[in-house]
């Protein structure tokens, strides 16, 4: 997509101890912006800006530094001195956030979440940097007009644009949504480097221009491995900053437990899904809790929780896609939610959570070097700790040591694209990702 660049001189914005700065670096040829200046004493300006139907393109304002910010949308390509107004005197230092996948469906249920306060707090502005492709450019600017007309009063800055390296500038938090879904006949060696290309050029992008403590969460599809490869190229940011999305997964089994103590899931606790979000992940209930008692006392149906729960949330994605004629949308935003909360806020005494981590160093005795679903407890600081306390049977060994092995066989079919030698791809089953399809 062609570009004109737009620039400003910075206006830095004084709210209390935090500064916010605005200066727009370019925009798309068919925004028309009309520029205005605050008042005659200053020199900073006003850009006014919609979507001209000519295509108007906007001439160029030289800079002090062109490359500081990606392409700014609408009334957020606005530089303006905001007022210290008294509902805004508790708001925070604001937080970078990039998406990719920013125009498709789960990004649409989750960027209004995080704009609305609802993910970060209600004293956090944000800045969202939304990551689309060349076709999806325009569908990406009308989420921008969305956000834009919805006025959320925390969403400070929308940029958007096609190059991670932009868009990922001084990001704090990654959220990687975007991957190709794995189309008829397609083979899940071939998914494997088609996905993990993206990645592997999304982790440089990342190691690159990225907050250098960068939460990062995967959730594009084989998102473990996807995962592994984003953090192998990456070496500049810690590996256990980086998580592959298995929340999901974590609140489906928490549904079908409720569903068959016959509780609402609040109280259903200390569920940990092990492992591949796929159909080997491994849905614990010898230490998952209901209303305080293990699973399995509050359930006494052990032949169930072996096969039938098991299974269900193992294939709980593919049933759905069989009902709705397409995969979890809505339900993935709200894991992506819960997913970052967890992390953001202290996790309740005695509880946990899973997400899908770097295994070096971890007190189960499960290989190194992949990435995989385990429980974790935080501080509510963005980082976490492993669960010590969790006690296994042969079942859950046996479970955990084949779905160990898929990512292991996984982690040598993309040995390519994590500078670990030639690929050699050896799947030992071809277990259908949920949503897949």
């Amino acid at each position: 997509m062609a570009m004109t660049k737009l620039n400003l001189n910075p206006t830095k914005t004084h709210l209390h101890s935090s500064q916010f700065s605005f200066l727009p670096r370019t925009l798309p040829r068919h925004l028309h912006c009309a520029f205005a200046p605050f008042h005659s004493t200053t020199k900073h300006a006003r850009i006014s800006c919609s979507v001209a139907p000519n295509q108007v393109q906007v001439p160029a304002v030289q800079t002090q530094d062109p490359k500081t910010k990606p392409e700014c949308y609408g009334v957020f390509c606005l530089t303006y001195d905001l007022k210290a107004e008294e509902e805004t005197r508790s708001w925070k230092k604001i937080i970078n956030i990039a998406v990719s996948g920013a125009a498709g469906m789960i990004s649409n249920h989750l960027l209004f979440k995080l704009a609305s306060g609802e993910v970060f707090g209600p004293d956090q502005p944000i800045a969202l940097k939304l990551l689309g492709s060349e076709r999806s450019i325009q569908a990406l600017e009308g989420v921008a007009m969305e956000l834009e007309d919805s006025l959320f009063p925390l969403l400070r800055e929308v940029s958007i644009g096609i190059d991670p390296y932009e868009v990922f500038q001084d990001a704090e938090w990654a959220l990687l949504i975007g991957a190709k879904p794995r189309g008829p006949g397609m083979e899940r060696a071939a998914l494997l480097d088609i996905n993990g290309q993206i990645f592997a050029e999304q982790g440089k992008a990342l190691n690159a221009v990225a907050s250098r403590n960068v939460k990062v969460i995967v959730v594009g599809n084989p998102c473990n491995t996807n995962a592994l490869i984003c953090l192998k190229n990456a070496p500049n940011i810690p590996a256990r900053n980086f998580h592959a999305l298995t929340r999901l997964d974590e609140n489906r089994a928490k549904c079908q437990l409720a569903l068959k103590a016959g509780v609402f899931y609040d109280k259903v606790s200390n569920v940990t899904i092990w492992g591949n979000h796929s159909t080997t992940q491994v849905p614990d209930f010898l230490n998952a809790k209901i209303d305080g008692l293990p699973a399995k006392d509050a359930i006494k149906d052990h032949k169930w929780l072996e096969e039938e729960f098991t299974q269900t949330v193992q294939k709980r994605g593919g049933a759905l896609i069989q009902k709705w004629g397409r995969s979890s949308a809505a339900s993935t935003a709200v894991s992506i939610v819960d997913a970052i909360r967890s992390l953001v806020t202290p996790t309740p005494e005695g509880d946990w959570f899973c997400t899908g981590v770097y295994t070096n160093g971890n007190p189960y005795g499960i290989a190194e070097d992949i990435v995989f679903s385990m429980p974790c407890r935080s501080k509510g600081d963005g980082d976490y700790e492993l669960v010590k306390d969790v006690i296994f049977d042969d079942y859950l060994r046996q479970r955990i040591a084949k779905t160990e092995a898929e990512l292991l066989a996984e982690k040598k079919c993309v040995a390519h694209l994590t500078g670990e030698g030639i690929a050699v791809c050896d799947l030992p089953v071809d277990t259908m990702l949920p949503g897949e399809m």
